[in-house]
């Protein structure tokens, strides 16, 4: 099984493109979720133990959790050491799943997968882009973003532009969904012909 890692920056149309992979009928595993699903569960005791006051009925709250950490990156490499180790174990999962179901390709969904080193653990990278008007356009007409938060996330993610460099695969998606859904099927068709890479 080869397994793609899908990553962007914010605002680029990842998650977008995610959901064609799905839709083509590839397994997508989606890190942001998996998070979620460990703030409202097996992550909230440690969380609480190590930043008191940020979990509401058993259940982080992911704005107090925020405001704690966003600026402080010891605090950040502090929560990463509890999230990570169980995050790898549901990914773990979730590939042995996959490859039970006979998949010749999955998809690793990882907004941050240059920052934690994630393209080793990938056969190939696809990354999800778009102009910089675009970016900032969908972001703030999400109405919960300000300029001041969108440039703090965007200063913790490697550029757009280097990120592409890197990129085994491109998605553009400033021209609508055809040209995605056309160009997720040739990256499948690519991918399912590739050696294994990931170490």
């Amino acid at each position: 099984m080869i397994i793609l890692g899908l990553t962007g920056s914010i605002g680029m149309g990842k998650s977008t493109a995610a959901k064609l992979f799905a839709e083509a009928g590839v397994p997508v595993y989606d890190a942001d979720a998996a998070v979620h699903s460990l703030y409202e569960g097996e992550a909230a005791p440690a969380i609480e133990a190590a930043f008191p006051g940020t979990t509401v009925n058993g259940r982080v709250d992911r704005a107090l959790l925020s405001a704690r950490v966003v600026h402080d990156p010891a605090a950040m490499r502090q929560l990463e050491q509890i999230v990570h180790p169980m995050l790898g174990a549901s990914r773990q999962k979730f590939f042995w799943d996959a490859e039970r179901s006979g998949a010749p390709v999955a998809v690793v969904d990882v907004p941050l997968l240059y920052e934690t080193g994630g393209e080793k653990r990938v056969d190939a990278v696809v990354v999800v882009t778009t102009s910089p008007e675009n970016q900032r356009e969908r972001i703030l007409a999400r109405g919960n973003m300000t300029h001041e938060v969108l440039d703090s996330i965007l200063a913790r993610q490697l550029p757009d532009a280097e990120k592409r460099k890197r990129a085994d695969f491109v998605v553009d998606t400033s021209h609508g969904l055809d040209p995605v859904r056309a160009r997720i099927r040739d990256i499948l068709d690519q991918a399912a012909k590739m050696p294994q890479r990931r170490t």
